[in-house]
């Protein structure tokens, strides 16, 4: 496989450079020729062309994020190269796997592979990010090991949202879309200064409505969304070189779940045919406890808010930035996972979540030749939470599990760009890290009756990673790169229903090796932008999904540790081939295998009375392999009026999952939106139509079973349409 990643990256470099040796290279497009826009990120920590940047990123703008309703993290993955989100059993704790390197744990306790920051906030637990995307300048998806310019310590990459700022002058914009199954959402904000060195900006939005599911028995509607959200930011320039930043934010989130549907028959209900069906329901005495009746609906009651506090100061001769944050979360959320009105599998989760996060950075100044930026993080996260299951005519009792876990880290992280000549570059970074993580009285019981397993386990690590790489810039807009990277991520506990103590035993944390090669091409006489890169990772400890077998209980879950390899690649591009016509498409792909997994062989230990191990070794790992994206957009002149005409599409790969067997495989899908605006040339409003999923495509997100036998699977959201207007000031 090494042998095929070699391949892959000369032949990556060969075709680059035999298009650049195509163009004149002193060709200047012309003003009203439509030329690519140049893009600027942070995603080294400092303003800077994302075409010059020896990193494999994507960045959407915010109006991109409307264009495509994106609201929500999880809807990147049809915008991303080799991203996946998957929601576990359909609920709100989001999977993310980004080139093949995921976690997958319903559990609420463990952090991600991917890192998700707000305005340089961290949210290390995943259920932390399933607020609402708005009044959003741009996002950046980052692919491969982050965390000699982060925070956090990541395997899969990281996903950055950066916000809207203050602004000096008076500003204000309302936008709101109406569609089917009477949804609405709704945004505004307004911004300008409040004193001579005092600027302001409060955004809200508002999503209501949007139900598409019904009991199967009585017809009652599932889904509809209520949630809200406000950001207030106030931006203060105390000196002309020290400026804060406040942002304070609160969300609401009192949505009903999504509901599952069943694909094989469970005690006298036949599976579903229409996957807009669902079914929910149990026991009197669980509803009791979870504070609902028997037949009463899933439900979320969400609430959060958060303030962090970004200071930045001019020294001369550097730069000094520190933020401050603390991220609250009460979540509320009960989810039918048999997706009937029986008593087979459902769950309640309540879970309090505080994080407090201290980032500490000092940066060379802009116009120093040698950038470099060096920093310390500290992190303290608390999470208080139970859950309740719902077991009563499966098992005959319901189950209670409850536990505190407390989590601190301490980092210190540095990284250099050091110019070798006018067209070479070497960057190192390193990072040191040291992290605790403890649970405190962990306990499974059956409600009204003992525990089945109990303990107070921890688990700590101190760890190295780091980044070597080489830039070279022959020429404006030429980048061709070369890394070798080693990421980290945490360690931790399995919080399932546990009927076993060894099953609090913890796992390790993963060490992913990365080597990549890439490249980053424009071509002003085309207006074509064109990247690409190609990976191979050597991954260590991954921690992934299993059993053990207890001599009462037979096999009950764990997570534990393996090691794999996985390969792959990504090529982007953006053309304007007339100065009305945008195009951007993209393609991924992402494969490996097991080297080292001992897996529960789950049948042959039943038969057995004992523990049978097998080997995965030589297994593909199951998460879909390909994806492809892209986005055409036309842009029609009348007279004084604009219409601009486009489309976007992604194609989710097949699911194959290798522990679960293939009655679980997810099937590939088509998604394509389309939206037509209105607008003047020069004018404040627009108005437009937008359609989602115009082809009704039916998908599942993910398919699973909780309990043998009852067989259940997220769909995916059916064709919605509607209206957008806008109007901005």
């Amino acid at each position: 496989m090494k042998y095929w990643f070699m391949s892959a990256a000369a032949a990556l470099m060969v075709a680059a450079s035999q298009t650049q040796a195509a163009e004149t290279p002193d060709t200047k497009p012309a003003a009203d020729s439509g030329a690519l826009n140049d893009i600027v990120v942070t995603a080294q920590r400092r303003e800077q062309s994302a075409q010059s940047v020896g990193v494999a990123l994507t960045v959407l703008s915010g109006q991109d994020l409307i264009n495509r309703g994106v609201t929500n993290v999880n809807q990147l993955q049809y915008s991303t190269p080799n991203l996946s989100v998957t929601p576990a059993f359909g609920s709100g704790q989001p999977n993310f796997r980004l080139r093949g390197v995921g976690f997958d744990d319903y559990a609420s306790n463990n952090t991600s592979t991917v890192g998700i920051y707000v305005d340089e906030v961290a949210y290390p637990l995943p259920i932390q990010t399933q607020g609402l995307l708005f009044d959003i300048s741009r996002v950046e998806v980052l692919r491969g090991p982050q965390g000699t310019l982060y925070g956090r310590n990541t395997t899969g990459g990281a996903v950055n949202f950066v916000t809207n700022r203050p602004t000096d002058g008076f500003h204000a914009g309302a936008e709101a879309e109406f569609g089917n199954y009477d949804s609405i959402d709704a945004q505004g904000y307004v911004s300008g200064p409040i004193a001579q060195t005092l600027q302001g900006r409060l955004s809200v939005q508002t999503v209501q409505g949007g139900g598409w599911q019904h009991n199967r028995v009585t017809g009652q509607s599932l889904g509809d969304a209520d949630k809200t959200a406000v950001r207030g930011q106030l931006q203060w320039e105390a000196t002309p070189a020290l400026t804060f930043l406040l942002n304070v934010h609160w969300a609401q989130d009192h949505s009903e779940p999504t509901g599952l549907y069943l694909f094989k028959p469970l005690g006298g209900i036949a599976a579903d045919t229409d996957h807009t069906k669902t079914g929910w329901g149990g026991s009197s005495a669980f509803a009791s406890l979870i504070g609902t009746t028997a037949n009463g609906k899933p439900f979320r009651r969400n609430d959060s808010e958060g303030v962090d506090l970004t200071a930045n100061w001019d020294l001369g001769g550097a730069k000094l930035t520190s933020v401050t944050a603390y991220e609250n979360l009460n979540r509320q959320e009960y989810n039918d996972w048999d997706a009937s009105s029986l008593a087979y599998a459902g769950v309640y989760f309540g879970s309090k979540v505080k994080v407090f996060s201290q980032e500490l950075r000092i940066s060379s100044p802009d116009s120093s030749k040698i950038k470099w930026v060096g920093g310390l993080y500290y992190d303290h996260e608390d999470l208080d939470e139970a859950f309740i299951s719902d077991f009563q005519q499966s098992l005959g009792f319901i189950t209670d599990t409850s536990y505190k876990q407390k989590a601190q880290s301490y980092s210190l992280f540095g990284q250099a760009e050091l110019p070798l000549t006018n067209t070479l570059s070497f960057v190192v970074g390193a990072r040191v890290e040291h992290e605790q993580r403890s649970f405190d009285n962990f306990k499974t019981a059956v409600v009204g009756a003992g525990a089945f397993a109990t303990g107070s386990p921890s688990t700590h690590y101190t760890e190295g990673t780091g980044k070597l790489e080489l830039e070279y810039k022959p020429s404006t807009g030429v980048l061709y790169y070369a890394s070798a990277s080693r990421g980290v991520k945490s360690g931790g506990m399995t919080a399932y229903n546990s009927l076993s103590d060894a099953q609090l035993q913890p796992f390790a944390p993963e060490v992913l090796w990365a080597y990549e090669v890439g490249f980053k091409r424009d071509y002003p006489a085309q207006n074509l932008r064109v990247n690409g890169a190609a990976y191979y990772y050597d991954y260590v400890h991954q921690q992934v999904q299993s059993a053990i077998y207890d001599p009462v209980y037979g096999a009950v879950g764990v997570i534990r540790n393996a090691d794999a390899h996985i390969y792959g690649g990504e090529l982007e591009v953006q053309w304007r081939p007339l100065p009305n016509l945008e195009i951007d498409q993209s393609l991924g792909y992402s494969t490996g295998e097991f080297t080292r997994f001992q897996d529960l062989d789950i049948t042959a230990s039943g038969a057995a009375g004992h523990a049978v191990y097998v080997s995965r070794k030589g297994q593909t790992e199951g998460y879909p392999h390909l994806s492809y994206t892209g986005s055409a957009s036309y842009t029609f002149d009348i007279g004084d009026y604009a219409l601009v005409a486009g489309t976007d599409y992604a194609y989710h790969d097949k699911v194959e999952p290798t522990l679960l067997g293939s009655t679980f495989n997810v099937a590939a899908y088509w998604l394509v939106n389309a939206n037509l605006t209105l607008k003047p040339q020069n004018g404040p409003w627009t108005v437009g139509l937008w359609g989602r999923n115009i082809f009704d495509t039916k998908y599942d997100l993910t398919r699973n079973f909780f309990l043998s036998g009852v067989d259940i699977a997220a769909p995916g959201t059916p064709a919605t349409y509607g209206v957008r207007l806008s109007y901005k000031y």
